[in-house]
């Protein structure tokens, strides 16, 4: 991950925001003057042009205090097929291949910066925080949601019992983070301290803690929504099957990658682009998390062999652009139509998710004994949702198909919001704990974490 950036001059400031214009202005002239170009030259131009645009857009909003990710979005906002069509609909899902790279490449990183040091220092506190977190999280989000059923479209003329689980469903949505937002974070600001080794273990954790109970919540809504169906036990054979394929592959690609750096060595980079594109392919088809396959054999690397920080270099090479094509890509796929219409909605249901995330953080961090700094600012990094959320919303669509589309598009608009808040939430935690700039550029993250203390050996009396 890159170290944070230097800080430029007023002039260096004003030639970016005259090149993003430029830019801006060539690249709707050329829409304007020429048809839209299809195929692989539609897709080389919509990454280089979102590259370029998010880069620069990210540089200007720097100025406010905006984290890049927010940049990256605002870019892909701006240029995508809602606003000034600069990167048509079609372009945009064809950009989908790239999109899939850059989550496994940003879940690779993730697994090799999770070292086990880590996890024994930050394992009470996490503990504690997954327990709470779902818990009241899922019971207040739960009820908000029923009680402002009747201004949602898509539960019009359902029973109380279905509300209910329609409720018990997006709430656990509700309590999914961002993995990649977060380490987007990390990749700009360079943090070290107690609030980012806490968001770091619980981000990256929680994604399997969030599969298990989505499959849990659709076998106990089913019979709720639909009374007819019953109780099944196929969705928890189905999660196992997932979780533990997903586990055993990722264990085996992390020996496979750490070999492999051991006897040759060179052209990783392109490997792991061939692993990114093919293996992920496998995977959905094997009926496998890529995300939690391509975690697990980062986490193999780093922690069972010498090979790590050789891997980690490789991807931090194509760091910058990994993070800004995934969220500029994300930014062109907002629903900005979609987002105006629920946007009373989705606003009340992001505060009531905001509040308790901030609430059971507090309540959590208090029962773990946790440091003080971490209590007061650790649920910032709790906020942010992505890809995963959307994700998940697509199995909740296809389990339930009667109201499944409506349920996305309200997951969608809220992802939007939480996608542009969370990054902005956790930046401004970082740099108000003076956690910001703390890594250094020789070490990964990991490296610049104490050892526990030792406890004193008592003299036999």
């Amino acid at each position: 991950m890159s170290g944070a950036n230097k800080k430029k001059t007023a002039s260096q400031r004003v030639a970016q925001a005259l090149v993003m214009a430029v830019v801006f202005g060539l690249m709707l002239g050329v829409t304007k003057l020429a048809p839209a170009s299809k195929g692989a030259s539609g897709v080389i131009l919509g990454v280089g042009f979102l590259l370029l645009a998010g880069m620069l857009v990210s540089e200007v909003l720097e100025l406010v205090g905006l984290p890049h990710l927010t940049g990256y979005l605002f870019a892909g906002a701006i240029a995508g097929p809602q606003l000034l069509n600069l990167v048509d609909h079609d372009s945009v899902q064809r950009l989908e291949p790239v999109n899939t790279l850059a989550l496994s490449l940003i879940a690779l990183a993730g697994g090799t910066e999770l070292r086990i040091d880590l996890l024994k220092r930050v394992l009470r506190s996490l503990v504690w925080a997954t327990a709470v977190q779902c818990v009241l999280g899922i019971a207040v989000i739960g009820t908000a949601f029923v009680a402002i059923s009747r201004f949602i479209p898509f539960t019009a003329g359902m029973n109380l019992s279905a509300l209910a689980g329609v409720g018990l469903l997006w709430a656990v949505l509700a309590v999914c983070r961002s993995p990649s937002a977060t380490l987007g974070i990390f990749s700009q600001v360079r943090p070290d301290g107690p609030v980012s080794r806490f968001s770091l273990a619980f981000v990256m954790t929680s994604d399997v803690v969030v599969a298990m109970l989505l499959t849990a919540a659709i076998a106990v809504a089913r019979p709720l929504i639909e009374p007819a169906a019953g109780f099944s036990l196929k969705d928890f054979s189905d999660l196992g099957h997932e979780i533990v394929g997903s586990i055993s592959l990722g264990t085996t690609l992390g020996l496979a990658v750490a070999a492999y750096l051991w006897l040759i060595g060179g052209q990783l980079l392109a490997v792991l682009v061939a692993l990114g594109f093919g293996l992920t392919e496998a995977l959905h088809y094997l009926r496998f998390d890529p995300l939690l396959a391509f975690m697990v054999a980062g986490f193999v690397v780093a922690n069972f062999s010498e090979q790590g920080e050789k891997l980690l270099a490789a991807i931090e090479e194509t760091g910058s652009v990994v993070y800004v094509v995934f969220f500029a890509t994300a930014g062109a796929h907002i629903d900005l139509g979609l987002v105006r219409r629920l946007w009373p909605v989705a606003l009340f249901l992001v505060g009531v998710r905001i509040t308790a995330i901030f609430v059971a953080h507090r309540f959590a961090a208090r029962l773990s004994g946790e440091d003080p700094v971490v209590r007061r600012w650790g649920w910032s990094s709790l906020v942010s949702q992505a890809g995963l959320t959307l994700g998940l919303s697509v199995v909740v669509e296809r389990a339930f198909p009667s109201f499944g589309s409506g349920f996305r598009s309200l997951v969608v608009a809220n992802v939007a919001l939480n996608e542009t808040i969370g990054p902005i939430l956790f930046k401004f935690a970082l740099d108000r704990t003076g956690e910001s700039g703390k890594g250094t550029l020789e070490k990964t993250f990991h490296e610049s974490i104490p050892p526990p203390p030792v406890a004193p050996k008592r003299e036999p009396a």
